[in-house]
């Protein structure tokens, strides 16, 4: 990130929302609500799953969940401290190094995440579509092989535009309209071609987001079809809920992300672009664990038990 006169770029200066004005405490104050409950729900779902001895909570779908919650965390925890600090002060200066870690991680957890709902549906299309069979494929040690492949897929992927974005020269200007360091205005502040790096990260939205998309959505039509073919409505019923906050989940993750990085970009306001950055990076893994503590019973109950225990211990 040198110059041609040896000048550094040594930070980047975020603007983040700059038309809030008088609303800005008050976003503030709702962002960091946002980001507490986040974190709070994610970590119950991780304890519940690491700490608690029943039996559904050591299934592969809660192995599944409480990676899920780990890298929901990663998530918002990456952007919403420099957010929270662009929102307080208008605007918030990143050093260099920063910007390119915040980036990596970025890429690096959204790949995670689109790998971990990509075996959380294969895992429930065997569940329905293969129930004879599910105990002897997904044993006790194939998710932990499958969240390590996710984990390692995700960091592996995401650090070969980084290492083109490294060889980048950046000369100004070094303002990013943005909230947090995004990959397409950050390469906006380069006065190097970066059209290689523009092309390669198209191509691995393309494999690892578009290609585990298209697997999603034929593993759902597998369910939906296994699901009807049910002679009871409430066998039906029952099925059908097994799969449904993991489609909630999918359907707004998913389709966030397809319309901010895979969607034409022509036509797109910078402040659409931003909302629905803010969508995918704060407010989805809020809704992860809402979602899911609505939705599982298991949870409501295991939560319910904790809070007893804990009461219990404090008389």
């Amino acid at each position: 990130m040198v110059k041609d006169n040896q000048t550094r770029v040594t930070e980047f200066l975020l603007l983040g929302f700059p038309d809030l004005h008088v609303f800005r405490i008050p976003a503030f104050l709702l962002l960091m609500v946002i980001y507490l409950m986040t974190v709070a729900g994610n970590l119950l779902i991780i304890m519940l799953v690491a700490t608690t001895m029943d039996v559904h909570f050591q299934s592969a779908m809660y192995v599944f969940l409480a990676h899920l919650s780990l890298c929901d965390i990663l998530i918002s925890t990456n952007v919403a401290p420099k957010t929270l600090q662009v929102m307080l002060i208008g605007r918030c200066p990143i050093s260099a190094a920063g910007c390119v870690i915040q980036l990596y991680i970025f890429g690096a957890s959204a790949m995670i995440e689109c790998s971990l709902l990509t075996v959380m549906s294969y895992d429930r299309y065997l569940a329905i579509c293969a129930p004879l069979h599910y105990a002897s494929i997904m044993n006790s040690t194939l998710p932990h092989y499958l969240v390590s492949w996710c984990w390692t897929l995700g960091f592996v992927s995401a650090f070969i535009p980084i290492a083109l974005v490294l060889q980048l020269v950046f000369c100004g200007p070094n303002v990013i309209d943005h909230f947090f360091c995004d990959v397409a205005p950050l390469l906006q502040c380069s006065c190097s071609d970066t059209s290689i790096v523009e092309i390669l990260v198209s191509i691995l939205a393309t494999l690892v987001v578009l290609l585990q998309l298209i697997f999603v959505v034929v593993t759902y039509i597998c369910i939906f079809a296994s699901i009807l073919r049910i002679s009871s409505s409430n066998g039906r019923q029952k099925a059908f809920s097994t799969c449904s906050s993991h489609l909630a989940v999918v359907s707004i993750y998913y389709g966030s992300l397809v319309t901010l990085y895979l969607a034409p970009s022509r036509g797109y306001s910078l402040e659409l672009n931003k909302s629905l950055s803010f969508l995918n990076t704060l407010m989805t893994p809020l809704f992860n664990p809402i979602i899911y503590n609505l939705r599982s019973k298991e949870i409501r109950t295991g939560v319910r038990k904790g809070i007893i225990r804990l009461f219990a211990n404090l008389k």
